[in-house]
């Protein structure tokens, strides 16, 4: 199956959406938007492709009402899902949906592309947990780009898998934020591979990695 959501912000307007596939996407407040699942997607073979622009000056709030659960086909086991995320001048983007679980078996693989004005401000906040209650789970992804006007200001990207050492539990969890902009001084956990970095930007990437989402809240914590 392929999954197409356009949405664009428009400051004093509603957002204009168009989606078809596997996703809907219902608005929930005057700059609040969240993701609907109308079908099971991703499974093996599946794409999904989202593109968020932010028009100079608008605010968009993005979430979803649901985990994603990313599941093999009975052929294929990788699926896909690119977001392209363009934000004006003066705009402001949050991007935080409810988590990615990927199941058994399955090999996810996830690509960001934001390209943003400076004078923008933008969350990007991606969780991941590798497996259902009692399963090793499978694989995924992810590729972040973040390019402020002409400014490349991060090429960051991160593999969980499972398959590589069956049953291991110290890394099958991941929280990954990048925040523009943001003054907070960088940070790293005594207890835990957790670390805030300073990016060149103005910006900062948060990374934590543990055994489950409930272990890796604690590491976010950890860094304040």
């Amino acid at each position: 199956m392929r999954t197409d959501v356009h949405i664009v912000a428009r400051a004093g307007r509603s957002p204009r959406i168009r989606a078809s596939g596997g996703l809907a996407v219902r608005q929930t407040g005057p700059d609040a938007l969240h993701l609907i699942s109308t079908a099971a997607t991703p499974l093996g073979g599946d794409h999904v492709d989202i593109t968020v622009e932010v028009e100079d000056g608008a605010r968009l709030r993005l979430s979803s009402v649901a985990a994603t659960i990313a599941l093999p086909s009975r052929t294929e086991r990788t699926s896909t899902m690119d977001w392209t995320v363009l934000v004006g001048a003066g705009a402001d983007l949050a991007i935080t949906p409810l988590p990615t679980i990927v199941a058994a078996d399955a090999d996810l693989v996830t690509s960001t592309t934001v390209r943003a004005d400076p004078t923008s401000s933008v969350l990007i906040d991606e969780r991941v947990q590798l497996g259902r209650h009692g399963e090793d789970g499978g694989r995924w992804t992810g590729r972040l780009h973040v390019d402020l006007a002409d400014c490349p200001a991060l090429r960051h990207r991160l593999v969980l898998d499972s398959d590589r050492s069956p049953g291991a539990v110290e890394q099958r969890a991941l929280i990954s934020t990048f925040r523009y902009p943001d003054t907070e001084p960088a940070a790293v956990s005594a207890h835990m591979v957790a670390a805030r970095l300073r990016l060149e930007c103005g910006g900062s990437l948060t990374t934590v990695l543990g055994p489950s989402l409930t272990r890796v809240e604690t590491g976010v914590a950890d860094l304040s």
